[in-house]
């Protein structure tokens, strides 16, 4: 569907979720909700409008306010989902399990994916999907491909080519290939049902997933943030977003 200058002029309104930790600033040392700037920054610069949604105690009324807010759900990357969610014991190398974050997200994204609203998931995003989907995770990849080169440390982001699926939403939006930015030691292992793989990288992992269908429902495993001068990724989200804005009001009319 082609929209109208005017249509295209739309700004959606798209929530990212945040990081909860305990955070230092001038003299103040307090437990804080923040978003690295690239993220938000990635959505403003595709003509959105970011809200940042902070972890806080779970109530689906809650949540479904939130949403109703909405017309965009990203994800954003963070620590590791808790393995009870997927029915596993913690590795060693495991974070420390953030609940209140792991809870307020998946209220969030059922929220979302009933009303059909554009989602799109970055790391931690991408296995918040698949668990909350029925999938599970590698919990170490070092474990499982014998190097630490996703994730090489002191947060420095290992370049990554990823190949990608024929057919797929994601080869619509960036052909066959796309260079990344990665820093991850965990990702999806098996794919939850429902879910379709988009990408690999050259170990074999899974590196995008996505709904087949009309709505958009996207995760990666990279950092688009980090690479601001390809804004592809949060420009489809947010043209979804308008999208499914303007349909609505043609419905409404």
């Amino acid at each position: 569907m082609a929209l109208s200058d005017s249509e295209r002029d739309r700004k959606p309104v798209v929530g990212l979720t945040t990081y909860l930790e305990q955070s230092r600033t001038g003299v103040w040392d307090v437990r804080a909700s923040f978003l690295p700037q690239v993220y938000f920054d990635g959505v403003a610069r595709s003509g959105g409008i970011a809200v940042l949604l902070p972890p806080q105690p779970v109530d689906a009324s809650v949540a479904e306010r939130v949403v109703d807010g909405l017309d965009a759900l990203v994800l954003t990357g963070g620590v590791d989902v808790n393995p009870a969610s997927y029915r596993q014991e913690p590795h060693p190398e495991t974070d420390r399990p953030r609940t209140d974050r792991d809870a307020w997200e998946f209220a969030l994204l059922d929220a979302a994916l009933r009303r059909g609203l554009p989602i799109l998931g970055i790391c931690r995003g991408i296995q918040v999907l698949n668990v909350a989907l029925g999938g599970t995770l590698h919990q170490h990849l070092p474990d499982i491909v014998g190097h630490s080169r996703h994730r090489a440390g002191n947060a420095i982001f290992s370049p990554t080519e990823i190949q990608i699926a024929p057919g797929t939403r994601l080869a619509s939006l960036l052909g066959d290939h796309v260079d990344a930015q990665c820093y991850h030691h965990q990702s999806v292992d098996r794919v939850a049902d429902g879910l379709i793989v988009s990408a690999h990288d050259a170990d074999g992992l899974v590196e995008a997933v996505e709904l087949p269908g009309d709505d958009f429902v996207l995760g990666v495993q990279w950092h688009p943030e980090e690479r601001l001068d390809d804004l592809r990724l949060f420009a489809a989200v947010v043209d979804a977003a308008r999208l499914r804005l303007v349909r609505a009001e043609e419905v409404d009319a």
